[in-house]
């Protein structure tokens, strides 16, 4: 794939992100507007990191030439798609969380 092709998937995913999640509606409090923001700049994060693990593994790992003919060795990058990765699935599950409603009566 060329990485015009990668940009518009990362545009698509930005843009079906901030379409369904950062609705907010009029007579919510600053308190859960400022948490469904954090939550979706967290899942926003989350996508984006996940979409550069997937982008060096398929042109890091999976390309003829590396950036200017130079290619690091397969363990930096894969640390590297794993280290994003990790962050990503951790923003995800974050994020997810913040954009849940809160309880108001909990048996805690």
């Amino acid at each position: 794939m060329q990485l015009t092709d990668w940009i518009v998937i990362l545009a698509v995913v930005l843009i079906t992100i901030a379409f369904f999640c950062a609705r907010t509606p009029a007579n919510w409090s600053s308190e859960n507007r400022a948490r469904r923001l954090a939550g979706t700049r967290l899942l926003i994060q989350a996508a984006c990191s996940l979409w550069a693990a997937l982008l060096i593994a398929a042109h890091g790992l999976f390309a003829l030439k590396g950036l200017l003919a130079v290619r690091p060795a397969p363990l930096e990058t894969l640390a590297g798609i794993a280290i994003l990765s990790v962050c990503g699935c951790y923003w995800s599950i974050r994020g997810r969380q913040l954009l849940k409603p809160r309880r108001i009566f909990s048996a805690y």
